[in-house]
C-alpha cells in the first residue's frame, strides 16, 4: 500500500532579491491534519515561502503543489483567489464595517444563503463567538479578534492553511490559552496548515513537525522533540534555549575538558570542537562530594566557579558562573529557589548524556585557537573518565 500524498508540497523553490537567495531550493511536505512550522530568526525566508505558496509572490524556479494540482511551476501560475488556500495574519485583517457573522462569511459569497449561514454558526460555536456574532472588530478584544480571523480563514473549507505569526499580536496571558483552542479547531477541520514563526517555544507547542531554517534553508526538520534533543549543529542548539558553550582540541578521539575527558570518536586530531550544555543540565555542589541544590546524578569532573550574578525567575533560579579555568563563565539553572551570594565558590558537573560535541571547520592547527564555523552535525559526548 502506498504512502498518502502531501496535502501541501513544495519542491525546489528559489527567490533571490538583487542577487541574493532569499529562499534557497527550499523543499516541504505536510500531510492532512498535519500542523509543521517554518521556524526560524527574522529575516531567513520563511514569510517569503508562505506568500509563494499564497501565490502573492512568485518564484523564480520550482514548484507548489496542494491536492495533487500544481500551483505555480514552469507556465503555470494560479491566482491567490483561485487557491483553496486560508490565509491568517498577525494583525487579523478583519474588515471593520462587517460583523463577526459577516467576516467570516465573507469567503461564502458563492454559497446558497441557508449552507453559508449553516456554516458560519458552526465555526462561530467552534471558535466559542456564537455569542458576538453581530458585534463589530472594534468591539472585540484582541484574542476574540483572533478567533474571528480564524474562523473566517476556515470558512471556504481550505485543504491548507497558512499562519504567519498569528499569534504575536496578543499578550502573554492570552497567548498559550488562544493557542490550543485554535490548534484543536485546525485539528477537527483537517488541514495542512503551515506556521510560521520565530518563537520556539510557539513551535514546541504548536507542531507536529518544525522544519528549521536558516539563510533560505531547511537545516533541520523532524518532530520538535527530535530538533530539541538532537540539534544538528551549535546554532540549532543555540536557537531552542541558552547554552554554554566549552570549547577543546580532540587528541586521540578524546577531548580534554576541565570537566574530564569527553570521547569524540572519528573526528581528526587537532580538530576544535565545541562542547555544548544547556543550563538546566549543569549540577551545582557545595563542594568536590556531589553535594548541592539540584542532587540528580551527574558525572564527569567537578570544576570550580565563583558565583558572579544569581536571579530568581519564578520556576528557577540562574546562577552565573566565573570559572577557575582560563576565567571563563557558565550558567546553571535550578528548578527552585537558589540564591548564592557572588563570590560564593561552589563546583560544576556537566550531565554527559546532554552534551552535544560538534566539531568546527577549522582545518586543524596547532596551539591555540578555536575560531570557524561550525559544521553540521554533532553527537552527545561521553566520557572516558572512570567516575563518567
Amino acid at each position: 500500500m502506498s504512502d498518502p500524498a502531501p496535502r501541501l508540497e513544495i519542491r525546489n523553490i528559489t527567490r533571490a532579491y538583487e542577487g541574493r537567495r532569499v529562499v534557497d531550493d527550499l523543499s516541504l511536505g505536510v500531510m492532512p491534519g498535519q500542523v509543521t512550522c517554518l521556524l526560524g530568526p527574522s529575516g531567513c525566508g520563511k514569510s517569503t515561502t508562505l506568500r509563494i505558496i499564497a501565490g502573492v509572490e512568485m518564484p523564480d524556479s520550482g514548484e507548489v503543489r496542494a491536492d495533487g494540482q500544481t500551483l505555480c511551476g514552469p507556465g503555470i501560475h494560479v491566482p491567490p483567489e483561485e487557491r483553496s488556500i486560508g490565509m491568517m495574519f498577525q494583525d487579523f485583517a478583519l474588515f471593520p464595517h462587517l460583523t463577526v457573522a459577516g467576516n467570516v462569511a465573507f469567503g461564502l459569497t458563492g454559497s446558497p444563503a441557508p449552507e453559508r449561514e449553516a456554516r458560519v454558526r458552526e465555526l462561530l460555536d467552534k471558535v466559542g463567538m456564537t455569542h458576538h456574532a453581530a458585534a463589530y472588530p472594534h468591539q472585540l478584544s484582541g484574542g476574540e479578534q483572533q478567533r474571528v480571523a480564524l474562523a473566517r480563514a476556515l470558512a471556504p473549507r481550505p485543504s491548507v492553511m497558512l499562519m504567519d505569526e498569528p499569534f504575536s499580536g496578543l499578550d502573554n496571558r492570552l497567548r498559550d490559552e488562544i493557542r490550543d483552542e485554535t490548534l484543536a479547531v485546525l485539528k477537527d477541520e483537517g488541514a495542512a496548515v503551515l506556521l510560521v514563526t520565530h518563537d520556539p517555544a510557539e513551535a514546541m507547542r504548536m507542531a507536529d513537525e518544525i522544519a528549521l531554517m536558516r539563510a533560505g534553508r531547511i537545516v533541520q526538520r523532524g518532530a520538535p522533540y527530535n530538533l530539541y534533543n538532537a540539534p544538528v549543529d551549535k546554532e540549532a542548539a543555540a536557537f531552542f534555549s541558552d547554552i554554554n558553550v566549552i570549547t577543546g582540541r580532540v587528541r586521540g578521539a578524546l577531548t580534554d575538558t576541565p570537566f574530564g575527558q569527553f570521547l569524540t570518536p572519528g573526528v581528526p586530531d587537532g580538530t576544535v570542537v565545541d562542547i555544548v550544555i544547556r543550563p538546566q543540565h549543569l549540577k551545582i555542589d557545595f563542594d568536590r562530594g556531589g553535594k548541592g541544590p539540584n542532587p540528580t546524578p551527574s558525572d564527569g569532573v567537578p570544576a570550580r566557579g565563583v558565583v558572579e550574578r544569581a536571579r530568581f525567575l519564578g520556576n528557577e533560579s540562574l546562577v552565573e558562573f566565573r570559572m577557575d579555568y582560563g576565567d571563563e563563565k557558565l550558567t546553571a539553572a535550578v528548578p527552585s529557589v537558589f540564591l548564592p551570594r557572588p563570590g560564593t565558590p561552589l563546583w560544576l558537573t556537566m550531565r554527559r548524556d546532554r552534551c552535544f560535541v560538534f566539531p568546527r571547520q577549522t582545518p586543524p592547527v596547532r596551539g591555540g585557537g578555536n575560531a570557524g564555523a561550525e559544521v553540521a552535525g554533532g553527537h552527545s559526548g561521553g566520557s572516558s573518565d572512570p567516575r563518567g
